[in-house]
């Protein structure tokens, strides 16, 4: 028995199915990216074929040859995708860029939360070594997340303005990707951290809060981060 091949993305135009409709399917299929992006640029292809088909049809064809002629002026998904996903992966590096350089921030607000329970703790000679422990390492961490929304927002800059003068360097949604994902997981870290540090804390309500908002800074960026990874990693035109 013969191995599985490879998914065809040529459009086959079997009976009984719309030329148009399959195309783009099997297209959508193949593209990654946020969604509305992909919808918007699929939808786009659909209305050009329409006009194509619209305009044999006009001509004297019949409706399922000029939707077929027209799939073939398109040439076929598999070449297409290309140019498409490379569209759809800046979109989803810019995507990823702004929660980055949107959340981050709140890393910041973590320390100076710690900081201030420090301080308080210090003054009423109460201070621990839970507590120092947690302001040390999550310094750290506000500075790689901070370090994350400047990165992020340079780059957001230079697929946005930038990109009118500019072409987009290949390698930015990569770049992107593992800035996202050292931010993220300063984030995770920063929330375990601050959690072990609230149950060892006399006074654990404001680290307690830090860890909260660690914790959803992390689930905000995290499914964005991911997805960028995976676009970074496909194939562009």
């Amino acid at each position: 028995m013969s191995a599985a091949a490879a998914p065809d993305l040529s459009v086959t135009g079997q009976r009984g199915t719309d030329p148009v409709d399959e195309y783009v399917t099997t297209l959508a299929a193949a593209l990654r990216g946020p969604a509305r992006v992909k919808q918007r640029l699929v939808e786009e292809i659909r209305d050009g074929l329409a006009d194509t088909v619209a305009v044999y049809a006009d001509g004297g064809m019949s409706r399922d040859r000029a939707a077929r002629q027209a799939v073939h002026e398109f040439g076929t998904p598999e070449e297409l995708v290309p140019s498409c996903q490379r569209e759809l992966t800046i979109a989803q590096a810019r995507h990823t860029a702004r929660r980055v350089a949107l959340t981050s921030p709140f890393l910041v607000a973590c320390w100076y939360l710690v900081r201030n329970a420090w301080t308080s703790w210090t003054d009423a000679g109460q201070e621990g070594p839970a507590l120092h422990v947690a302001q040390l390492l999550a310094f750290h961490l506000a500075t790689v997340a901070g370090a994350g929304a400047l990165l992020a927002a340079a780059l957001l800059a230079a697929t946005g303005a930038l990109a009118r003068w500019l072409p987009t360097p290949d390698r930015l949604p990569a770049v992107v990707a593992w800035a996202g994902t050292t931010a993220s997981a300063a984030m995770a870290v920063a929330t375990v951290t601050l959690a072990v540090a609230a149950l060892l804390a006399a006074q654990w309500t404001l680290i307690a809060l830090a860890g909260a908002l660690a914790a959803v800074s992390h689930a905000v960026m995290a499914p964005s981060v991911r997805a960028c990874r995976r676009c970074a990693r496909l194939p562009v035109g």
